[in-house]
Protein backbone atom coordinates (compact mmCIF):
# COMPACT_ATOMS: atom_id res chain seq x y z
CA UNK A 1 0.00 0.00 0.00
CA UNK A 2 1.16 3.08 -0.96
CA UNK A 3 0.61 6.65 0.91
CA UNK A 4 0.77 9.86 -1.10
CA UNK A 5 2.27 12.87 -0.36
CA UNK A 6 0.43 16.37 -0.14
CA UNK A 7 2.22 19.25 -1.77
CA UNK A 8 2.93 22.20 0.68
CA UNK A 9 0.54 24.74 0.79
CA UNK A 10 1.73 27.29 -1.42
CA UNK A 11 -1.03 29.93 0.20
CA UNK A 12 -4.14 30.55 1.20
CA UNK A 13 -6.97 32.82 0.27
CA UNK A 14 -8.64 35.74 1.41
CA UNK A 15 -9.95 36.48 5.07
CA UNK A 16 -12.54 35.37 6.10
CA UNK A 17 -15.80 37.19 7.72
CA UNK A 18 -15.43 34.99 10.76
CA UNK A 19 -11.51 35.50 10.66
CA UNK A 20 -11.72 39.71 11.41
CA UNK A 21 -11.48 41.54 14.54
CA UNK A 22 -14.21 44.16 14.90
CA UNK A 23 -11.71 47.23 15.68
CA UNK A 24 -9.67 47.65 12.77
CA UNK A 25 -13.19 47.67 10.38
CA UNK A 26 -14.71 50.34 12.77
CA UNK A 27 -11.87 52.17 12.66
CA UNK A 28 -11.56 51.80 8.73
CA UNK A 29 -15.37 52.85 8.62
CA UNK A 30 -15.57 55.63 11.13
CA UNK A 31 -12.04 57.29 10.18
CA UNK A 32 -13.94 57.39 6.78
CA UNK A 33 -16.05 60.57 7.80
CA UNK A 34 -12.77 62.67 8.62
CA UNK A 35 -11.20 61.23 5.26
CA UNK A 36 -14.67 62.67 3.45
CA UNK A 37 -14.61 66.21 5.45
CA UNK A 38 -10.92 66.50 4.18
CA UNK A 39 -11.34 66.04 0.51
CA UNK A 40 -14.60 67.38 -0.20
CA UNK A 41 -13.34 70.49 1.45
CA UNK A 42 -10.40 70.17 -0.85
CA UNK A 43 -12.47 69.84 -4.03
CA UNK A 44 -15.11 72.58 -2.82
CA UNK A 45 -12.38 75.00 -2.49
CA UNK A 46 -9.63 73.65 -5.34
CA UNK A 47 -6.92 73.63 -3.17
CA UNK A 48 -5.82 72.82 0.59
CA UNK A 49 -6.64 72.61 3.60
CA UNK A 50 -10.00 73.64 2.06
CA UNK A 51 -11.21 76.10 4.44
CA UNK A 52 -12.73 79.88 4.56
CA UNK A 53 -10.34 81.75 4.34
CA UNK A 54 -12.58 84.58 5.45
CA UNK A 55 -14.55 83.16 8.50
CA UNK A 56 -18.23 84.10 9.50
CA UNK A 57 -20.16 82.96 11.79
CA UNK A 58 -20.41 79.09 12.12
CA UNK A 59 -17.74 79.16 9.17
CA UNK A 60 -15.72 79.79 12.16
CA UNK A 61 -16.73 76.73 13.99
CA UNK A 62 -16.15 74.64 10.98
CA UNK A 63 -12.66 75.69 10.22
CA UNK A 64 -11.78 75.45 14.00
CA UNK A 65 -13.29 72.12 13.82
CA UNK A 66 -11.75 70.88 10.72
CA UNK A 67 -8.05 72.15 11.15
CA UNK A 68 -8.05 70.65 14.65
CA UNK A 69 -9.28 66.78 14.36
CA UNK A 70 -9.27 66.72 10.80
CA UNK A 71 -6.74 67.87 8.66
CA UNK A 72 -3.38 65.68 8.83
CA UNK A 73 -5.19 63.90 11.19
CA UNK A 74 -7.18 61.40 9.33
CA UNK A 75 -4.81 59.77 6.94
CA UNK A 76 -2.44 58.65 9.69
CA UNK A 77 -4.78 56.58 11.24
CA UNK A 78 -4.95 54.37 7.80
CA UNK A 79 -1.29 54.66 7.46
CA UNK A 80 -1.11 52.54 10.93
CA UNK A 81 -4.32 50.39 9.89
CA UNK A 82 -2.30 49.71 6.81
CA UNK A 83 0.65 48.41 8.65
CA UNK A 84 -1.73 46.29 11.03
CA UNK A 85 -3.08 45.01 8.12
CA UNK A 86 0.11 43.66 6.35
CA UNK A 87 1.12 41.49 9.54
CA UNK A 88 -2.38 40.42 9.40
CA UNK A 89 -2.48 38.98 6.09
CA UNK A 90 1.21 37.62 6.35
CA UNK A 91 -0.02 36.22 9.87
CA UNK A 92 -3.37 34.15 7.89
CA UNK A 93 -1.11 33.33 5.08
CA UNK A 94 1.77 31.42 7.38
CA UNK A 95 -0.95 30.16 9.73
CA UNK A 96 -3.05 28.57 6.52
CA UNK A 97 1.09 26.75 6.43
CA UNK A 98 1.77 28.94 3.28
CA UNK A 99 5.36 28.99 2.28
CA UNK A 100 7.55 32.44 3.39
CA UNK A 101 8.29 32.89 -0.23
CA UNK A 102 4.82 32.09 -1.03
CA UNK A 103 3.47 35.29 1.63
CA UNK A 104 6.40 37.54 0.08
CA UNK A 105 4.67 36.97 -3.46
CA UNK A 106 1.17 37.53 -2.21
CA UNK A 107 2.09 40.96 -0.56
CA UNK A 108 4.42 42.03 -3.46
CA UNK A 109 1.64 41.09 -5.71
CA UNK A 110 -1.22 43.10 -3.51
CA UNK A 111 0.98 45.96 -3.22
CA UNK A 112 1.79 45.88 -6.54
CA UNK A 113 -1.91 45.92 -7.66
CA UNK A 114 -2.14 48.89 -4.81
CA UNK A 115 -0.15 51.07 -7.11
CA UNK A 116 -2.27 50.70 -9.99
CA UNK A 117 -5.35 51.20 -8.57
CA UNK A 118 -3.88 54.34 -7.68
CA UNK A 119 -2.64 55.17 -10.44
CA UNK A 120 -6.53 55.30 -12.08
CA UNK A 121 -7.61 56.24 -9.06
CA UNK A 122 -5.84 59.98 -9.31
CA UNK A 123 -5.90 59.80 -13.64
CA UNK A 124 -9.66 59.95 -13.83
CA UNK A 125 -10.86 61.37 -9.96
CA UNK A 126 -8.69 62.59 -7.23
CA UNK A 127 -5.48 63.97 -7.30
CA UNK A 128 -4.74 63.68 -3.69
CA UNK A 129 -4.64 59.70 -4.11
CA UNK A 130 -2.66 57.33 -1.49
CA UNK A 131 -3.13 54.33 -2.92
CA UNK A 132 -0.41 54.46 -4.60
CA UNK A 133 1.97 55.52 -1.91
CA UNK A 134 0.50 52.37 0.26
CA UNK A 135 1.15 50.52 -2.52
CA UNK A 136 5.29 51.76 -2.65
CA UNK A 137 5.63 51.84 1.35
CA UNK A 138 3.83 48.19 1.23
CA UNK A 139 6.18 46.77 -0.64
CA UNK A 140 8.89 48.50 1.35
CA UNK A 141 7.83 46.98 4.89
CA UNK A 142 7.49 43.42 2.20
CA UNK A 143 11.15 43.27 1.44
CA UNK A 144 12.90 45.04 4.59
CA UNK A 145 10.40 44.66 7.73
CA UNK A 146 8.14 42.20 8.10
CA UNK A 147 10.18 39.71 8.64
CA UNK A 148 12.79 40.77 11.34
CA UNK A 149 12.20 40.13 14.84
CA UNK A 150 10.28 42.15 18.12
CA UNK A 151 14.04 43.40 19.00
CA UNK A 152 14.59 45.73 15.69
CA UNK A 153 10.79 46.89 15.48
CA UNK A 154 11.37 48.41 19.47
CA UNK A 155 13.27 50.78 16.77
CA UNK A 156 9.89 52.57 16.12
CA UNK A 157 9.41 53.58 19.76
CA UNK A 158 12.59 54.92 19.73
CA UNK A 159 11.99 57.09 16.73
CA UNK A 160 8.80 58.38 17.76
CA UNK A 161 10.16 59.29 20.92
CA UNK A 162 12.62 61.36 19.14
CA UNK A 163 9.57 62.64 16.74
CA UNK A 164 7.95 63.55 20.38
CA UNK A 165 11.45 65.70 21.29
CA UNK A 166 11.35 67.11 17.46
CA UNK A 167 8.05 67.87 17.68
CA UNK A 168 8.82 70.46 20.83
CA UNK A 169 11.27 72.03 19.27
CA UNK A 170 8.79 73.20 16.53
CA UNK A 171 5.72 73.83 19.08
CA UNK A 172 8.92 75.96 20.59
CA UNK A 173 9.92 77.96 17.59
CA UNK A 174 6.14 78.69 16.28
CA UNK A 175 5.62 80.23 20.02
CA UNK A 176 8.31 82.42 19.41
CA UNK A 177 7.16 83.45 15.71
CA UNK A 178 3.50 84.35 17.57
CA UNK A 179 5.35 86.39 20.18
CA UNK A 180 7.31 88.10 18.03
CA UNK A 181 4.52 88.45 14.85
CA UNK A 182 5.01 92.45 14.19
CA UNK A 183 3.84 92.24 10.18
CA UNK A 184 0.27 92.32 9.09
CA UNK A 185 -1.99 89.83 10.04
CA UNK A 186 -2.09 86.93 7.27
CA UNK A 187 -5.12 85.04 7.13
CA UNK A 188 -5.31 80.79 6.76
CA UNK A 189 -5.70 80.80 2.69
CA UNK A 190 -6.00 77.68 0.35
CA UNK A 191 -2.78 76.37 -1.71
CA UNK A 192 -4.88 75.74 -5.10
CA UNK A 193 -4.52 72.57 -6.77
CA UNK A 194 -5.54 73.24 -10.44
CA UNK A 195 -7.04 69.86 -11.26
CA UNK A 196 -9.45 71.02 -8.40
CA UNK A 197 -10.73 73.58 -10.42
CA UNK A 198 -10.53 72.92 -14.00
CA UNK A 199 -12.71 74.05 -16.31
CA UNK A 200 -13.55 70.45 -18.09
CA UNK A 201 -12.95 66.86 -17.48
CA UNK A 202 -9.51 66.53 -19.87
CA UNK A 203 -8.36 69.45 -18.62
CA UNK A 204 -8.42 68.18 -15.01
CA UNK A 205 -6.88 64.80 -16.19
CA UNK A 206 -3.80 66.69 -17.30
CA UNK A 207 -3.33 68.53 -14.19
CA UNK A 208 -3.54 65.43 -12.12
CA UNK A 209 -0.80 63.28 -14.15
CA UNK A 210 1.12 66.89 -12.95
CA UNK A 211 0.05 67.11 -9.35
CA UNK A 212 -0.17 63.12 -8.46
CA UNK A 213 3.39 62.03 -8.90
CA UNK A 214 4.69 65.17 -6.97
CA UNK A 215 1.74 64.54 -3.84
CA UNK A 216 2.74 60.88 -4.09
CA UNK A 217 6.14 61.52 -3.33
CA UNK A 218 5.40 63.63 -0.48
CA UNK A 219 3.40 61.28 1.74
CA UNK A 220 5.73 58.20 0.84
CA UNK A 221 7.53 59.67 3.87
CA UNK A 222 4.87 57.72 6.28
CA UNK A 223 6.39 54.93 6.11
CA UNK A 224 7.52 55.59 10.13
CA UNK A 225 3.24 55.86 11.15
CA UNK A 226 3.23 52.48 8.78
CA UNK A 227 6.15 50.83 10.88
CA UNK A 228 3.63 51.87 14.07
CA UNK A 229 1.34 49.87 12.60
CA UNK A 230 3.62 46.86 11.91
CA UNK A 231 5.02 46.72 16.05
CA UNK A 232 0.98 47.18 17.10
CA UNK A 233 -0.31 44.14 15.14
CA UNK A 234 2.87 41.65 16.11
CA UNK A 235 1.29 42.21 19.42
CA UNK A 236 -2.11 41.55 18.14
CA UNK A 237 -3.35 44.71 20.38
CA UNK A 238 -6.88 45.57 18.34
CA UNK A 239 -7.37 41.39 17.86
CA UNK A 240 -7.86 41.97 21.81
CA UNK A 241 -8.41 45.85 23.20
CA UNK A 242 -9.46 44.73 26.60
CA UNK A 243 -5.97 42.89 27.43
CA UNK A 244 -4.18 46.06 26.63
CA UNK A 245 -6.70 49.06 27.68
CA UNK A 246 -3.44 50.26 30.14
CA UNK A 247 -1.78 50.85 26.78
CA UNK A 248 -4.76 51.67 24.61
CA UNK A 249 -5.64 54.68 27.70
CA UNK A 250 -2.24 56.09 27.32
CA UNK A 251 -1.52 56.11 23.66
CA UNK A 252 -4.99 57.63 22.98
CA UNK A 253 -4.36 60.45 26.01
CA UNK A 254 -0.82 61.45 24.68
CA UNK A 255 -1.70 61.05 20.63
CA UNK A 256 -4.49 63.10 20.92
CA UNK A 257 -3.26 65.25 23.70
CA UNK A 258 -0.75 66.36 21.30
CA UNK A 259 -2.33 66.14 18.09
CA UNK A 260 -4.96 68.50 19.28
CA UNK A 261 -2.86 70.99 21.01
CA UNK A 262 -0.74 70.86 17.79
CA UNK A 263 -3.49 71.89 15.74
CA UNK A 264 -5.11 74.41 18.22
CA UNK A 265 -3.16 77.15 17.13
CA UNK A 266 -3.48 76.74 13.30
CA UNK A 267 -7.00 76.25 13.88
CA UNK A 268 -7.39 79.43 15.47
CA UNK A 269 -6.11 81.28 13.25
CA UNK A 270 -8.57 79.33 10.53
CA UNK A 271 -11.51 80.98 12.49
CA UNK A 272 -10.37 83.90 12.67
CA UNK A 273 -9.22 84.63 16.52
CA UNK A 274 -5.65 84.55 16.39
CA UNK A 275 -4.36 87.47 13.98
CA UNK A 276 -0.38 86.49 13.20
CA UNK A 277 1.84 87.54 10.50
CA UNK A 278 2.44 85.18 7.59
CA UNK A 279 5.30 83.93 9.28
CA UNK A 280 3.54 82.85 12.03
CA UNK A 281 1.32 80.91 10.02
CA UNK A 282 3.85 79.20 7.99
CA UNK A 283 5.26 77.80 11.10
CA UNK A 284 1.98 77.17 12.77
CA UNK A 285 1.08 74.96 9.68
CA UNK A 286 4.34 73.26 10.00
CA UNK A 287 3.33 72.64 13.81
CA UNK A 288 -0.44 71.14 13.06
CA UNK A 289 1.03 68.98 10.05
CA UNK A 290 3.87 67.15 12.20
CA UNK A 291 1.49 67.09 15.36
CA UNK A 292 -1.25 65.57 13.06
CA UNK A 293 0.48 62.28 12.65
CA UNK A 294 -0.30 61.87 16.45
CA UNK A 295 -3.57 61.38 15.50
CA UNK A 296 -3.50 58.14 14.06
CA UNK A 297 -2.24 56.21 16.92
CA UNK A 298 -4.28 58.50 19.72
CA UNK A 299 -8.15 57.41 17.35
CA UNK A 300 -6.93 54.56 16.78
CA UNK A 301 -6.15 54.17 20.49
CA UNK A 302 -9.25 55.71 21.34
CA UNK A 303 -12.04 53.50 19.12
CA UNK A 304 -9.58 50.35 20.96
CA UNK A 305 -11.14 51.47 24.21
CA UNK A 306 -14.22 51.82 22.79
CA UNK A 307 -14.63 48.39 21.53
CA UNK A 308 -13.57 46.71 24.41
CA UNK A 309 -16.91 48.30 25.96
CA UNK A 310 -18.90 47.06 23.37
CA UNK A 311 -21.16 43.99 24.52
CA UNK A 312 -23.78 43.95 22.01
CA UNK A 313 -23.03 44.50 18.21
CA UNK A 314 -25.37 46.66 17.27
CA UNK A 315 -26.83 48.02 14.07
CA UNK A 316 -24.95 50.81 13.85
CA UNK A 317 -21.62 49.33 14.90
CA UNK A 318 -22.53 46.74 12.12
CA UNK A 319 -22.87 49.21 9.66
CA UNK A 320 -19.90 51.23 10.04
CA UNK A 321 -18.23 48.19 10.54
CA UNK A 322 -19.42 46.60 7.18
CA UNK A 323 -18.31 49.76 5.36
CA UNK A 324 -14.92 49.39 7.34
CA UNK A 325 -14.28 46.29 5.64
CA UNK A 326 -14.92 47.63 2.32
CA UNK A 327 -12.49 50.89 3.10
CA UNK A 328 -11.13 50.53 -0.64
CA UNK A 329 -14.45 50.79 -2.05
CA UNK A 330 -15.81 53.27 0.59
CA UNK A 331 -13.19 55.43 -0.57
CA UNK A 332 -13.20 55.29 -4.54
CA UNK A 333 -16.86 56.15 -3.79
CA UNK A 334 -15.60 59.06 -2.04
CA UNK A 335 -13.95 60.57 -4.44
CA UNK A 336 -16.47 59.55 -7.80
CA UNK A 337 -19.09 61.41 -5.48
CA UNK A 338 -17.07 64.72 -5.29
CA UNK A 339 -16.48 64.54 -8.85
CA UNK A 340 -20.12 64.22 -9.51
CA UNK A 341 -21.19 66.72 -7.29
CA UNK A 342 -18.59 69.94 -6.68
CA UNK A 343 -16.19 69.55 -10.03
CA UNK A 344 -16.74 72.57 -11.70
CA UNK A 345 -17.66 70.61 -14.97
CA UNK A 346 -20.20 68.47 -13.08
CA UNK A 347 -22.95 69.29 -10.99
CA UNK A 348 -20.74 72.01 -9.37
CA UNK A 349 -23.03 72.25 -6.12
CA UNK A 350 -20.73 74.91 -4.43
CA UNK A 351 -23.28 76.93 -3.67
CA UNK A 352 -23.86 79.52 -0.92
CA UNK A 353 -21.21 78.69 1.74
CA UNK A 354 -18.45 76.52 0.42
CA UNK A 355 -17.35 75.23 3.87
CA UNK A 356 -21.09 74.57 4.48
CA UNK A 357 -22.13 72.75 1.47
CA UNK A 358 -18.46 71.15 2.11
CA UNK A 359 -19.35 69.40 5.47
CA UNK A 360 -23.05 68.54 4.30
CA UNK A 361 -22.16 66.80 1.12
CA UNK A 362 -19.02 64.64 3.48
CA UNK A 363 -21.48 63.59 6.02
CA UNK A 364 -24.28 63.14 3.49
CA UNK A 365 -21.57 60.74 0.96
CA UNK A 366 -20.35 58.79 4.49
CA UNK A 367 -23.78 57.76 5.01
CA UNK A 368 -24.71 56.94 1.64
CA UNK A 369 -21.68 54.91 2.00
CA UNK A 370 -22.38 53.07 5.37
CA UNK A 371 -25.61 52.50 4.09
CA UNK A 372 -24.57 51.00 1.38
CA UNK A 373 -21.83 48.79 2.95
CA UNK A 374 -24.40 47.23 4.99
CA UNK A 375 -26.69 46.13 2.46
CA UNK A 376 -23.76 44.67 0.52
CA UNK A 377 -22.84 42.47 3.92
CA UNK A 378 -26.50 41.80 4.33
CA UNK A 379 -26.15 39.91 0.93
CA UNK A 380 -22.63 38.90 1.86
CA UNK A 381 -20.83 40.54 -1.14
CA UNK A 382 -17.52 41.72 -0.34
CA UNK A 383 -17.35 45.34 -2.18
CA UNK A 384 -16.50 46.26 -6.32
CA UNK A 385 -13.05 47.35 -5.38
CA UNK A 386 -11.91 44.37 -2.79
CA UNK A 387 -13.55 41.88 -4.88
CA UNK A 388 -11.75 43.20 -8.11
CA UNK A 389 -8.54 43.29 -6.11
CA UNK A 390 -8.86 39.60 -4.45
CA UNK A 391 -9.19 37.93 -7.87
CA UNK A 392 -5.94 40.08 -9.18
CA UNK A 393 -4.03 39.08 -6.24
CA UNK A 394 -5.49 35.34 -5.61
Amino acid sequence: MTTQTLPAVDHRGPVTGTERALAPDLIRGAMLLLIGLANSANFAFAGQPGVESSPHGLERVLNFVKLTFVDARAYPVFAVMFGYGLVQLARRQRSAGATSGAVRRILLKRNGWLIAFGLVHATLLYFGDFLGAYGIVGIICTLFLLNRGDKFHRIILGVWALETVYLLVIAAQAALTVVNSSGPAHPLTNDPNPSLAAPSYGASVIDRLHEYPLHTASVVGFIMVVWLGIWAARKQILENPGAHRKLLCWVAAVGLGITILGGLPLALVGAGWLHVDETAVDSLSYLSHVSGMFGGPGYIALFGLLVSRITTLSLPVRAVSALGQRSLSGYLFQSLSWMVLLAPFTLDLRFGSTAYTAALIAIGVWVASVAGAYAMSKRSYRGPAETLLRRLVY
